[in-house]
């Protein structure tokens, strides 16, 4: 029964997310008064959902996969040259706000380092190779991020942006779940060499199971405490939603594209595609939150990306493979 109740949540995960950021949407506006206490629990949780992710995916897979040098770099060519030039172009069709544009700036020069892995392995993509990448891919976009803001807005961002969420964000989600992840694997191997094993051979199918209920958990949490920051600025949301859109479109074709030009097989190219679409809307939230008085609205942009990614994830875990051919 338990095992039937998974494989459901699994087959059904895109429509799951959406309306976990419905409710969360509808429970941020009956309950305004809970946003801070929910963006406590947002670390938390997102740190719990990685963990399960990395432990998916053997330690032998991601030494191999950290090898396959033409993958990575073009994982970095496609996210840190022609996201950047993509997101050039549609600059001005932002609206001129200074904290929605820091809001979409911050979100689309990111790429996705958590549920792009569950997207990615959905369409047949090659998932190891992105969780061996995720480090190189936070550190690029940490160094690159200041950079690139700068470049869009000017020099006053400086004052605007403090970088110490980011750098904790990338400890307490990143590289604290990738240990554990590995520690854990460690002792399973350890567990199935004993005469007697304890049962810790069955941990990495359990957690798992929690992959989609965790997912949940993240997007309830970030779009019900984020929501109420609206408040009247519902135009200016509305109107990034279309640059939304139209990257992720753009991007799924152009990064499938240079895939195609590195000759990468079709499982990597996949994973490729994916990345250069998918943004890292949950990671570079901490960095939202920490943006001055007044400027609250950046954070409901970004959540306005996530929806907009969610359903279009749908779309392309069936068109990616066929986009990309085996």
């Amino acid at each position: 029964m338990a095992a039937r109740i998974v494989d459901t949540m699994d087959r059904h995960q895109v429509p799951i997310y959406i309306v976990a950021i419905i409710v969360g949407a509808l429970a941020g506006l009956a309950v305004p008064d809970t946003t801070g206490s929910l963006s406590s629990v947002m670390n938390p949780a997102l740190a719990t959902l990685l963990f399960v992710t990395f432990l998916q995916v053997p330690i032998a897979s991601l030494a191999e996969a950290a090898r396959d040098t033409r993958f990575l770099s073009a994982l970095l060519v496609v996210n840190f040259v022609v996201v950047p030039l993509l997101v050039a172009a549609l600059l001005p069709l932002l609206p001129g706000d200074d904290a929605v544009r820091i809001g979409v700036l911050l979100v689309l020069l990111c790429p996705c380092v958590d549920y792009v892995v569950v997207f990615t392995g959905l369409a047949g993509g090659d998932a190891a190779r992105l969780v061996a990448a995720t480090p190189l891919l936070l550190l690029a976009q940490m160094a690159l991020l200041p950079l690139y803001l700068r470049l869009f807005m000017d020099d006053a961002i400086g004052d605007i942006l403090d970088v110490r969420p980011f750098v904790e964000a990338f400890v307490v989600i990143i590289v604290v779940p990738l240990l554990l992840a590995w520690l854990t694997q460690w002792l399973v191997r350890a567990d199935l060499r004993r005469p007697t094993p304890r049962g810790l051979r069955r941990l990495p199918d359990t957690a798992a199971a929690t992959m989609v209920p965790l997912m949940v958990l993240v997007l309830v949490v970030v779009t019900a405490s984020q929501v109420p920051h609206i408040d009247g600025r519902a135009g200016d949301v509305a109107r990034v939603v279309p640059v939304y859109i139209a990257f992720l479109a753009a991007m799924i074709v152009l990064g499938a594209a240079l895939a195609r030009l590195w000759r990468l097989p079709p499982p990597r190219a996949r994973a490729v595609a994916f990345s250069a679409a998918t943004r890292n809307s949950l990671v570079v939230m901490p960095l939202a939150l920490a943006l001055p008085d007044g400027m609250e609205i950046a954070a409901a942009v970004i959540v306005a990306q996530t929806l907009v990614e969610v359903v279009g994830m749908a779309i392309c875990v069936r068109a990616v493979p066929a986009l990309v051919k085996d």
